[in-house]
């Protein structure tokens, strides 16, 4: 807090200063920013973990971390040929060693001749290495049936948060009435609400409806824009498919609604893809914004403003600490993809490694390479393993009375909803916490499992939820899913 009067005068009379940066004087957009995924309950688990090592007794040996989709921190393991190219492009003397494939090897020949001084330790162009771009253009062409793709409208990025962060950046402006407003899911991935806090820009929450499997309803994003036009000016609409934390997979017409309800209120659309990979249900199918829109035809094809995203983090790789993605813009102004160039450029460039992984992602080995059987089987393993596990979180929750939870069709999250008592919701106003916090909070104390409130993504009023990442081993995720349904029986009658 900052000093009074008084109090600044005794302070100088004590020879000391005021602090030039206080929770008062620094920037008020950064103290309004909460991101849940990393927020106090995982404080509270990284606590957990450091009393155990020092031989804490605790009623649990080990703290699941469960709240954040991270997975080879979960044991997921590297994909062995993604690995291999890149301990060759970072220590080109292996180049010699006959422990690499041929395909290994001209893979990271090829890039390191595209990089400054044949060398990951040089930077490259802001946009990222033009080699590497144009794999991404040769990728989505392949991924969107032949549609073409332009390197000069693909920017790589340190994993996909930061090219979100960089298109929102260009779409804010206005004071009061004409600040800008950006529809957003709820639930959403909060890195949406952090980075509209900090920006100072205006949240508009539109509702996925949970009683459809967390289907998006173009009713509902006119009921939003029209609520939001009378105290911001909307301009851009983001979409996160597959779901998150909520795991659904939009069909065809959905999409098609959705960017012809763009293109009428003109409204940037904003596609966070980065789960393109990840799909599993039955009858589920990924569908690109860009590939739809494309298929759409003039005016939409021509006009409708995209940004879709991508990212190394998920999928079957799970690099996550590589931070390497990209965005593609379709239909931006030039002299606006100038601007966006020139913002990228004042952090010089993207992560190199985090490039070079980009790279074998969107091109992988041909079925000629000696590498294709062995990344063929490791990534169908991965995904396999995914799918069955999706299935599995579905079913126990479900089993679990009080307890309900929709398909997880891709991504790789459950969004439980949970019913708790009037008893413990009262407790938890009591101690000025969400429910689902008190509840999430509770959960981990006495089990060691740490998942993330629904509060800290956004739910309809009265309704409680946690997000909880499908990916730990198969071993420890059937008696994480059983634990947590008992501990949530338990609380329930500690509470009635």
């Amino acid at each position: 807090m900052a000093l009074r009067a008084g109090d600044r005068s005794q302070v100088a009379m004590n020879g000391l200063k005021e602090k030039v940066l206080t929770l008062d004087t620094m920037n008020p957009c950064v103290r309004r920013v909460e991101y849940a995924v990393r927020g106090p309950i995982v404080l509270r688990a990284l606590e957990l973990e450091q009393e155990l090592r020092q031989g804490v007794k605790k009623p649990f040996t080990e703290v699941i971390r469960a709240n954040i989709g991270d997975a080879q921190a979960m044991g997921q393991k590297p994909i062995t040929f993604l690995r291999q190219v890149l301990a060759l492009c970072v220590h080109p003397d292996l180049l010699n060693s006959p422990d690499f494939p041929e395909d290994a090897k001209r893979k990271a020949e090829r890039i390191l001749q595209a990089c400054g001084g044949h060398s990951l330790g040089a930077y490259s162009v802001s946009s990222g290495i033009q080699l590497i771009r144009e794999d991404v253009a040769r990728y989505i062409e392949r991924r969107d049936g032949g549609i073409p793709s332009d390197p000069n409208n693909i920017y790589l990025s340190t994993g996909a948060s930061d090219a979100i962060v960089t298109v929102l950046k260009l779409l804010v402006a206005g004071e009061g009435p004409t600040r800008t407003g950006v529809l957003i899911p709820i639930p959403q991935y909060p890195l949406y609400s952090a980075a509209l806090a900090e920006l100072n820009a205006v949240q508009v929450d539109y509702y996925l409806d949970e009683e459809r499997a967390w289907a998006l309803d173009v009713a509902e994003l006119r009921r939003a824009l029209c609520q939001a036009r009378g105290h911001c000016c909307p301009r851009a609409l983001c979409i996160i498919n597959p779901g998150n934390p909520t795991g659904q997979v939009q069909a065809r017409e959905c999409i098609e609604a959705v960017i012809r309800f763009a293109f009428e209120e003109r409204l940037f659309l904003m596609a966070d893809e980065v789960y393109q990979d990840n799909v599993y249900a039955e009858g589920s199918q990924f569908h690109s914004f860009k590939k739809v829109l494309t298929e759409m035809g003039p005016p939409y094809a021509t006009q409708q403003e995209l940004a879709s995203f991508h990212s190394v983090s998920k999928g079957y790789m799970g690099e996550c600490g590589f931070r390497g993605g990209y965005v593609e813009v379709v239909n931006m102004d030039p002299a606006v993809q100038q601007q966006m160039q020139k913002l990228m450029s004042v952090r010089l460039c993207p992560p190199v490694p985090g490039q070079v992984l980009l790279s074998m992602v969107v091109s992988p080995p041909a079925p000629s390479d000696p590498s294709f059987a062995q990344f063929q089987a490791e990534r169908q393993v991965v995904l396999a393993e995914l799918a069955a596990k999706a299935k599995l979180t579905e079913q126990v929750f479900n089993e679990a009375p009080g307890i309900r939870c929709n398909p997880v069709q891709g991504a790789m999250y459950s969004f439980p909803r949970v019913q708790l008592p009037p008893r413990a919701v009262q407790r938890a106003q009591e101690l000025g916490l969400a429910p689902d916090m008190f509840f999430c909070m509770s959960l981990l104390e006495e089990t060691g499992i740490c998942v993330v409130p629904g509060s800290g993504f956004g739910q309809r009023e009265g309704t409680y939820h946690f997000r909880m990442t499908i990916l730990p081993p198969m071993e420890k995720l059937r008696p994480l899913l059983e634990k947590l349904s008992q501990f949530h029986a338990k609380f329930t009658r500690e509470y009635s």
